[in-house]
């Protein structure tokens, strides 16, 4: 196992740890592929197509069942990880990464959701995969449940809904944490949970029914979601005390649009919305503005006797989250551009530049979104995703020039850097999200990329699946030999 960040060797005065966790990031959903072998059942990524319905099933305002019989899946083959595993580990090994980050398709495991035992072979699958990163001293870093669920506890629980999906998510836990006990130190319960808010099914399996209130399905799956990651944590814990969990948030501050009060107190509330679930899953009780929310809108959360319990006494030991831009908002809603983006809306911020997808580019942002969580919950930070979705151009002789790219993580790096230096900030690692390009989670594309490992696949499903290295990978090589320096 690679040392912890955890413990006398990992404590420094000021710059990066010593044993500083660089590495990539990844998930099943958008690279494994390999659909139904191995014993696989269906997830609710199978199901949400490419084209102009992918938004509305992404939102759960429309049923899969309804879509044409031709719909496109992309993740039904992705980058087919799951046959190319060890060449691309050894891409990763090259580059030096110190840890990986990457998640579990959990009908992988368990196909329906509702079995009482795992599916072997596909444990088998897993372990492979960890002893391969073993095997060049990168510390695994997993992700159990990222965008994908079995469909099964969808169609028959109506998913985060039921408190029967608490209890298969704990059974999922307790093979994986059983099995790789001393393999995987790492893990992280749910991958931007706060993404329940704003797109329901590709977050959390939810879809809306005639007559539903919105919110109240919404704040009662959160809660279920609440309670399975600090049954989760306790498992953990339980079975092996040297695992660390975490929590992970889509993350990013919110700006007001102006000094007005209203728009300040706009971006209070907005930034609010989003750290409810870490403030459960860090402080262990629902924040009073959160209670407050609940009884303005009339939302009654059906609670177990002991989810109270749970919640306060299973806090987790580290703050997880993504990073691609800050916000932008105005109690005003006549006032200032829309932009375009991810699925946080928000207004275009007329200071900073944008991606090719309108996603705004704030390095700044980044280091004010550290000081942020760190001055709210005082525990180890580890930015688990943060990039650049751009088109990359593959040349006859195999290369990609992407200074863009190097450009993008280049300044986010330093202000990280000076996050942790300047501010004390504790931090734990950085992976760059799609360190190998992958399916898009917004868009399901292969054009918008974010790798340093290029893969021969168009938006279409085109391409021999042939990996390059761009000049990125170089780049990030250097970067991890000096520890950033």
């Amino acid at each position: 196992m690679v040392a912890s960040p955890f413990g006398k060797e990992g404590q420094k005065m000021s710059g990066l740890r010593k044993d500083f966790l660089w590495g990539g990031a990844t998930a099943a959903n958008q690279c494994e592929g390999g659909y139904l072998s191995g014993g696989k059942g269906l997830g609710t990524v199978d199901v949400i197509p490419h084209g102009e319905y992918r938004k509305a099933i992404m939102k759960g305002e429309m049923h899969y069942k309804d879509l044409p019989e031709d719909a496109y899946y992309p993740s039904h083959e992705a980058i087919d990880m799951y046959g190319n595993y060890k060449e691309d580990i050894a891409l990763f090994a090259e580059m030096g990464f110190k840890c990986y980050r990457f998640s579990f398709a959990w009908s992988r495991i368990f196909p329906t959701g509702k079995e009482l035992e795992p599916n072997e072979e596909g444990l088998k699958f897993y372990e492979d995969f960890i002893d391969e990163l073993l095997k060049y001293n990168i510390e695994p870093v997993v992700t159990i449940c990222h965008f994908d669920l079995p469909l099964t506890l969808v169609e028959e629980y109506g998913s985060w809904r039921s408190r029967q999906v608490i209890d298969a998510y704990v059974r999922y836990c307790e093979a994986i944490f059983k099995r790789f006990n001393g393999k995987v130190k790492y893990w992280m319960t749910f991958n931007e949970i706060n993404m329940l808010m704003h797109l329901p099914f590709m977050g959390a399996g939810i879809m809306f029914e005639e007559g539903d209130n919105k919110l109240q399905v919404q704040y009662q799956a959160a809660h279920n979601e609440l309670v399975a990651s600090a049954l989760a944590t306790k498992l953990a814990h339980d079975i092996n005390p040297e695992n660390k969990v975490g929590c992970m948030l889509a993350a990013g501050d919110y700006y007001p649009y102006s000094c007005k009060p209203e728009d300040v107190f706009a971006a209070l509330g907005k930034d609010r919305e989003n750290y409810f679930f870490i403030d459960v899953q860090s402080r262990g009780e629902y924040p009073n503005y959160a209670k407050k929310f609940l009884e303005h809108n009339n939302i009654q959360i059906e609670m177990g006797q002991e989810d109270e319990k749970i919640l306060r006494e299973n806090t987790v030991d580290f703050i997880a989250f993504s990073y691609y831009s800050s916000r932008v908002v105005s109690a005003d809603p006549t006032v200032g551009e829309p932009k375009l983006g991810n699925a946080f809306a928000g207004i275009k911020n007329p200071h900073l530049p944008e991606s090719e997808w309108g996603w705004q580019i704030d390095p700044l942002g980044l280091r004010i979104t550290m000081n942020t969580l760190y001055d709210r919950y005082q525990k180890p930070l580890f930015i688990v995703e943060n990039g650049l979705g751009a088109v990359d151009t593959l040349k006859e002789d195999g290369t990609v020039d992407d200074d863009y790219r190097i450009a993008y993580l280049e300044a986010h790096i330093k202000a990280m850097i000076e996050a942790v230096e300047e501010d004390g900030v504790d931090l734990l690692g950085y992976t760059p999200w799609g360190c190998i390009d992958l399916v898009s989670a917004s868009t399901g594309e292969m054009k918008k990329r974010y790798g340093f490992i290029y893969v021969d696949k168009d938006n279409a499903g085109n391409g021999d699946l042939k990996r390059y290295k761009k000049k990125s990978f170089y780049w990030y090589k250097k970067i991890i030999e000096n520890n950033g320096l």
